[in-house]
């Protein structure tokens, strides 16, 4: 046998070897993408400080919670930083607009004037909440819109978020490490 050809095929030999050797202790074929499913997002809030908003709080979460898969709200362990701050005040409802990642922090102010004035506590915390989400107010709006606001009227008790509110939080926590931090800019919800 002529010394190229041996050349060639003992080449061909150990390339084939190596091949073999390399598929069997390759790393499996990634999951298709349909079934790639990424972590939400979570963020701890506080409401310690929010006296007599317990419950529309919680109703404000589990309505945040049950509509958007990429983010979801879990109350702080007692002594916990969390990421939203909730406090009970006398003034209009206001908040830092977000959207708020996890180790930042934003303060939502749920105020009594506009309990008083005929307001839905649950509709005012699950909307102050969506502004630490990343929503600007939509007004004026339809009571459809939670972050319409005030401008639905004292009636609307709505406190859901509509399809394009929850499709843009989505978008603000899908894949969140490559976005843009909160601002830290504060919307008073004026009436």
């Amino acid at each position: 046998m002529q010394k190229s050809l041996w050349l060639k095929a003992v080449g061909t030999a150990v390339a084939a070897t190596l091949a073999a050797a390399t598929a069997a202790h390759a790393a499996p074929a990634p999951a298709p993408a349909e079934e790639v499913h990424s972590a939400a997002v979570t963020l701890r809030y506080d409401d310690s400080r929010a006296a007599g908003w317990e419950a529309a709080v919680a109703a404000g979460v589990a309505s945040w919670n049950q509509t958007v898969d990429n983010v979801q709200l879990v109350e702080a362990a007692p002594g916990t930083r969390a990421e939203i701050v909730i406090v009970a005040t006398s003034g209009w409802p206001q908040a830092m607009l977000g959207p708020v990642r996890p180790g930042g922090q934003v303060r939502v102010e749920l105020g009594s004037q506009a309990v008083a004035q005929g307001y839905n506590k649950t509709r005012i915390a699950a909307h102050e909440l969506g502004h630490s989400l990343g929503l600007p107010d939509t007004k004026p709006g339809p009571c459809s819109q939670l972050m319409s606001g005030s401008t639905a009227g004292v009636s609307c008790t709505n406190a859901v978020p509509n399809l394009t509110e929850r499709s843009r939080v989505e978008s603000y926590y899908g894949g969140f490490a490559s976005r843009v931090p909160a601002d830290g800019r504060v919307l008073a919800d004026a009436g």
